[in-house]
């Protein structure tokens, strides 16, 4: 299968890389020749899930995303979102799971605008890593 786009990016806090995470990948990747992961920095995944998270720090995070198969370049932002990296990195594509369909998606606006592409890709269901958390909690 030929790839549509050239760039395209996801991100995400990636806390405890699961296989939801890895099908998520695998979908992007498959859509285009280079996979950009914008990271959530530690202090950028407390500003969204709380004190108590992330669970493994973005070093951690970075090495495991990076040694997917499916991912090309892990860059981490510090900022709530990855707008800014989003503007500079100018993806053809940006993808999302089809939870965010209809919740506010960083660059959304910013892809659409300059002709690129939303993808909301399918997730595997119940699976995430607030319920391996409250598993491993309950046990």
């Amino acid at each position: 299968m030929k790839k549509k786009f050239n760039l395209g990016v996801t991100n995400g806090c990636f806390d405890l890389l699961h296989k939801g995470h890895i099908f998520s990948l695998k979908q992007a990747k498959s859509y285009c020749e280079k996979l950009i992961v914008l990271l959530n920095s530690d202090s950028s995944v407390k500003m969204i899930k709380g004190k108590n998270r992330p669970i493994e720090n973005q070093n951690i995070r970075k090495r495991k995303l990076i040694k997917n198969k499916y991912v090309d370049k892990v860059i981490i932002f510090y900022e709530r979102t990855p707008l800014k990296k989003i503007k500079f990195l100018k993806p053809n594509v940006l993808f999302k799971g089809e939870d965010y369909r209809n919740k506010i998606v960083s660059g959304k606006n910013y892809i659409k605008k300059s002709g690129g592409k939303i993808i909301y890709l399918k997730n595997l269901k119940n699976i995430s890593t607030t319920r391996i958390i409250n598993s491993k909690k309950n046990k």
